[in-house]
């Protein structure tokens, strides 16, 4: 078993703190005994090759992907292969509906390299949902041979309950995630729907100190992305929160 938090923000995410860079955030987690670590910054991936070099030189595997914002304002965690994390970040670049951000409001959106050293700054801002709905955000995702998981779905703010208030017949993600303090039987007594999809839990961090608060134990042998899929999705040896 492995020791995963596949819901980490870093200093892209305008909420993210200043102290999210790469080599703190791997260190950290590090830290934290985590094996895995999901890289989700809001509609967008750049960060994310700069946390898997580091990940790759201190032993902690990396998912690189993104938290997307649909357009009923749902988030949702998706990974892919880095080889295709281009084709990924294309389609939320094409998509986002475009407000400038006000740093001083919102936050600074930085992209980062390992050496800390700023490489981009995004003017539009990145927790904006984009133009596609959560159907078709989950199509497109799954099109790429993708990791599909709706975000906190205990939340009360940009979880598919707050937003639509119920989960949309049809659609069938990877897993569904709870934050820090969501309970799964609680959920599954809400919405008999959920019996069937597994859970994870994640901290959702935009502080060092809160990677790793939270973890999912995941069944791998082999530390590769379709492997972690399968755990993701396994009924013989779920996800343990």
């Amino acid at each position: 078993m492995i020791r995963a938090d596949l819901h980490i923000h870093t200093v892209l995410s305008p909420c993210g703190d200043l102290e999210m860079t790469p080599l703190n955030i791997v260190s950290k987690a590090k830290e934290r005994g985590l094996d895995l670590i999901g890289i989700t910054d809001h509609n967008s991936t750049l960060n994310c090759l700069e946390i898997l070099r580091a990940g790759k030189e201190r032993g902690v595997h990396v998912l690189c992907g993104a938290e997307i914002t649909t357009r009923e304002e749902v988030h949702v965690l998706a990974f892919v292969v880095s080889e295709k994390l281009e084709l990924l970040q294309s389609f939320l670049e094409k998509h986002i509906i475009r407000i400038p951000n006000n740093p001083d409001i919102f936050g600074y959106q930085l992209a980062v390299n390992e050496a800390e050293e700023v490489t981009d700054q995004i003017d539009y801002l990145l927790i904006n949902s984009i133009d596609k709905s959560i159907e078709e955000v989950w199509e497109f995702v799954d099109s790429l041979g993708g990791i599909f998981i709706p975000a906190h779905i205990d939340k009360q703010a940009n979880s598919i309950y707050s937003q639509l208030g119920f989960f949309p017949f049809g659609l069938t993600p990877d897993a569904v995630e709870l934050s820090a303090s969501g309970s799964a039987e609680g959920m599954k007594s809400r919405d008999k729907s959920l019996l069937k999809f597994n859970f994870i839990r994640s901290s959702d961090a935009h502080y060092p100190q809160d990677i790793g608060k939270v973890s999912t134990l995941l069944d791998v042998d082999e530390m590769t992305f379709e492997n972690i899929k399968k755990s993701i999705l396994s009924k013989a040896s779920p996800p343990v929160i």
